[in-house]
């Protein structure tokens, strides 16, 4: 069993009842549902597919709604040819009649999608559009449109992305098309958010409030996965870790926003500082991008998935690739070849000292016990006891080369646990004492053919009835 967990796009090229169980079969841990793309009937109808499929198989498969975030776009009526050196007009056009007269030395003018957005570009800005390709620096704000500079030229067309690293822009995390999207994924009882465009923890604090109030709750929502994928999350980071329930390494837009060459350095950092905080971390974008044309993948490709496996990061992540690519299942298989083949290598070893814990807490304590027994011992399993997801993260995130097998009696820690890196969980019934958690845990494990008579198991609990982020108890049992 492979423990780095694989999260795929659901897409048109996979969509169909019959693809989703093909990619489970082949590997896959958690859907995505990429709400930038589709309508509500149509992405409805992929969350049905998966929770009938999941039900059916009596399988933890996470739903992530992943939502569109504040992206903004050129405006141009016709294809605009632009060149090194030349002078160019940006302006707002999310206003009508908003297009600036010609000027002496303007001649070409390219409008954005959001409203007063000119205000918040300054001097020495750069304005990057379609992923990067084309540059341009701002020479002059003259309130109603800049004055830019193109560094680096070609075609701006209609309606392609655009990045502004420096500017502070003051546009909210979350449009009006997220609120709605929002309350269809809580009104379908998503295991995940994935929120774009982070800035900083207030951008999670926000979403989280939003929700309690649209569901009127508290318990069991979506856990809210971080996008890191801006300039201002990298300096927010640890408040960001701090106050998401998961992260995500969007390399996509960080490559974009930051310098691509320090994208491989900040995955590894991010990674780190999550497995210090016992939150799941999610590397994402091209990970096999040749596969949306070609039935194998690049070397360097190869080499990327391995990277984070060894990395540590909980899961890795396919987006075009499964959502619209023509290999969506075989892109699953290679996904799932490379992990296991990583996890079976011998650098795959956290190394000692990595988490840097001081033991400050009690449950920390009982997790790096319950971690040196395993290693010490011929326990051939940890049993974590987990309400909420926290005891069992916080074994996890040693990972350890023996299985973690978590039993919860909350379905939506079930499936959110999904995500987090070496679990298998199970459904328990709720128990009134500790022995009698440990008895039923065994007995499910047994009637599972997951363990075997007479093998040693370290288990891990908190006692019953107490917070759900307490953990009090490890200890070795005999099955029997």
């Amino acid at each position: 069993m492979k423990r780095t967990k694989i999260i795929a796009t659901i897409g048109p090229a996979c969509g169909s009842k019959e693809k989703i169980g093909q990619l489970i079969e082949a590997g896959i841990n958690v859907a995505r549902i990429n709400f930038s793309h589709g309508d509500h009937q149509s992405n409805g109808e992929f969350i049905r597919n998966v929770k009938e499929l999941r039900q059916e198989q009596n399988l933890p498969i996470g739903i992530m709604i992943d939502l569109q975030g504040p992206r903004i776009r050129t405006i141009v009526e016709r294809d605009v040819e632009i060149t090194e050196g030349e002078l160019i007009g940006v302006f707002d056009a999310s206003q009508k009649n908003s297009i600036p007269p010609r000027q002496e030395k303007i001649l070409k003018f390219i409008g954005l999608d959001w409203k007063d957005i000119i205000k918040d570009i300054k001097v020495g800005n750069d304005i990057l559009i379609e992923d990067g390709l084309i540059r341009l620096q701002v020479m002059e704000n003259n309130n109603d449109y800049l004055t830019a500079e193109v560094k680096e030229g070609g075609t701006v067309k209609n309606h392609k992305g655009v990045n502004i690293p420096d500017a502070q822009l003051k546009i909210g995390s979350l449009t009006e098309k997220d609120e709605e999207d929002l309350k269809f994924a809580l009104e379908q009882d998503a295991d995940f958010i994935a929120l774009s465009f982070v800035s900083e923890a207030k951008d999670i604090l926000k979403l989280r409030q939003k929700m309690e109030k649209i569901s009127g709750r508290s318990e069991n929502l979506p856990q809210i996965v971080a996008k890191i994928e801006r300039k201002e999350a990298i300096k927010n980071i640890s408040e960001i870790i701090k106050t998401a329930d998961a992260v995500m390494v969007a390399r996509g837009d960080l490559g974009i926003e930051m310098d691509e060459s320090r994208v491989a350095i900040y995955q590894k950092e991010i990674i780190a500082l999550c497995l210090r905080s016992a939150k799941p971390v999610i590397v994402a974008t091209q990970m096999l991008n040749s596969m949306i044309e070609n039935p194998r993948p690049t070397r360097a490709e190869v080499s990327d998935v391995s990277n984070a496996v060894i990395d540590h990061a909980d899961a890795v992540m396919l987006s075009g690739e499964t959502a619209f690519g023509k290999y969506p299942i075989r892109s699953v298989k290679v996904m799932n070849d490379i992990i296991k083949k990583t996890e079976g290598s011998p650098f795959d070893v956290l190394a000692h000292g990595f988490l840097g814990d001081k033991k400050s807490s009690i449950s920390s304590a009982v997790a790096h016990s319950a971690h040196e027994l395993l290693k010490d011992t011929d326990a051939e399993a940890v049993i974590a006891a987990s309400l909420s997801g926290f005891t069992a993260r916080m074994v996890a995130r040693h990972r350890p080369e023996k299985q973690i097998y978590v039993m919860t009696n909350n379905p939506k820690t079930h499936n959110q646990l999904s995500l987090v890196w070496g679990i298998r969980s199970l459904v328990l019934p709720e128990c009134r004492t500790l022995d009698e958690l440990i008895d039923r845990s065994i007995k499910s494990l047994i009637e599972n053919k997951l363990v075997k008579i007479k093998s040693n198991v370290v288990i891990v609990a908190g006692r019953p009835g107490v917070s759900k982020e307490h953990m009090s108890l490890v200890k070795i049992e005999e099955v029997d």
